[in-house]
């Protein structure tokens, strides 16, 4: 049975979709099966495995609207071990579309649930914001695992999301945990970034990566080729750490 791990954070720009692409792309090298499901209107993770998304027939927002059924909306990356559901412009409707559905925090957990024993892990992208399309993929998810750029803003948004998983707790998954927090755009130069990653330890010591993602060119450009970085430039700090990160991902898979 697959474990389902949402990757969740409001504020944008801080290396969700990057997150999910390059640990699926490694967990998937290393013949593990994962479906990425992108719940995201930007398509990031989409584009990110070269999916083109005109040729999308059924996308995260069919699956939610209950247009199809999630098996027929899963696509197959060129990219081993990895397939995806993708997320097309429909998505950025669905908010205003849930409202009037019943069990609207649901939808994704159901449909997630008749594919589940397929897969290793299923990998949720969610937009970001703590809205219902995020609720979806909170409710769903087993864990959630935090991307968390340096900088002073983060904590206060670390604070909101980590009430936002109490509150998801509390009133429809109480199982869902915090899987893990990682560092990314990372620069150990600035007094800040240290600052910032001593006050998360402080207050989460267990759940914080080894693992940093650093600012990286070749991060930023694979997403334009369709390629997740490893395939792009196995060499690059942001191949190797995404890399390094996965290895410990799985360690910390065993302990549970």
């Amino acid at each position: 049975m697959g474990k389902i791990i949402a990757v969740a954070n409001q504020k944008g720009g801080v290396g969700k979709s990057t997150t999910v692409v390059n640990l699926a792309a490694y967990l998937g090298s290393r013949g593990k099966k994962i479906l990425c499901i992108d719940m995201d209107a930007q398509g990031n993770t989409t584009s990110g495995y070269g999916i083109k998304k005109k040729t999308v027939k059924y996308s995260t927002y069919d699956v939610l609207m209950g247009n199809c059924r999630i098996d027929e909306a899963i696509i197959e990356t060129a990219f081993k071990g990895v397939s995806i559901t993708a997320a097309t412009s429909d998505l950025a409707g669905a908010i205003i579309r849930l409202v009037e559905i019943d069990n609207r925090m649901n939808r994704l957990k159901m449909q997630l649930l008749t594919v589940k024993q397929k897969y290793d892990f299923i990998i949720i992208d969610c937009p970001p914001e703590l809205g219902l399309l995020t609720l979806n993929g909170l409710c769903a998810s087993d864990t959630v695992l935090i991307p968390l750029q340096c900088e002073f803003y983060s904590l206060e948004g670390l604070a909101q999301l980590v009430e936002t998983i109490r509150l998801v707790k509390q009133k429809y998954n109480p199982t869902i945990d915090v899987e893990g927090i990682l560092f990314t755009m990372y620069d150990g130069r600035l007094n800040l970034t240290n600052q910032v990653v001593n006050e998360v330890k402080k207050h989460f010591p267990k759940k914080v990566y080894k693992t940093v993602i650093p600012r990286n060119v070749r991060l930023s450009e694979a997403p334009s080729f369709g390629k997740p970085v490893m395939y792009f430039d196995k060499s690059s700090k942001g191949a190797m750490s995404y890399e390094e990160l996965g290895i410990e991902f799985l360690k910390n898979q065993k302990k549970k």
